[in-house]
């Protein structure tokens, strides 16, 4: 189940990239913070492989995150094959349509899987340096200081490579920047308890004991 979380927020967020909104607009000042909806899916790739770092160890998480790529290039292929296919007169999307939405998917998974294995990569290793830092103690700090720094390294890859890329100005990378980097942390802070319950739950459920991994091998 955490798996298919997993990968359902990371297909969604390289979907549905293409519409932006602001969180935050100030009436008093030009601070205008605007971010992708793909925003609100991508943060929960980070507190899923949190949660299986957690309870089923480094490995596992490390193969989630692998298996992730596998799943995005195949619904890239997919994309465009689609995007080939001609739309008959009575299609409700026709081919401009769907080519507008979906046309560009290609720039955006390949920088958003850059990005993606960079910083889940370091996220996990940075939580297993910080639970066998605190001996398996802290959850809280583990959850926080490898998902804030590896969130600031996937945002600035990401908006560095869709650049390059011509899918956005370059003198949006860094208001994008600062206003993406700030949503993933009010969303890392926000989803601690979260974190905190499923894995209390969780280890009443396989009755583990604290810093215990459950082995599936």
């Amino acid at each position: 189940m955490l798996s298919g979380v997993f990968v359902a927020s990371l297909v969604a967020c390289n979907l549905i990239f293409k519409k932006f909104f602001s969180y935050y607009q100030s009436a008093d000042t030009d601070i205008n913070m605007v971010v992708s909806v793909g925003i609100i899916a991508y943060p929960i790739t980070f507190l899923v492989t949190d949660l299986i770092s957690e309870l089923y160890g480094r490995k596992l998480a490390n193969q989630v995150v692998f298996s992730g790529v596998i799943v995005s290039l195949f619904v890239l292929v997919l994309i465009t094959i689609s995007d080939q296919v001609s739309a008959v007169s009575f299609s409700p999307v026709d081919d401009g349509l769907f080519h507008q939405v979906f046309g560009n998917s290609g720039a955006a998974i390949t920088s958003s899987m850059i990005a993606y294995l960079i910083a889940q990569f370091i996220d996990v290793r940075i939580f297993h340096f910080w639970k066998k830092l605190t001996n398996g103690k802290m959850l809280w700090l583990r959850n926080n200081f490898s998902t804030i720094p590896s969130q600031l390294i996937d945002t600035a890859v990401v908006l560095l490579v869709l650049c390059q890329a011509g899918e956005i100005g370059r003198e949006n990378f860094w208001p994008f920047l600062g206003a993406g980097f700030l949503f993933k942390v009010i969303v890392a802070v926000l989803d601690t308890p979260i974190l905190y319950g499923a894995v209390y739950w969780a280890r009443r459920y396989f009755g583990l004991k604290e810093n215990e991994e459950i082995s599936l091998y």
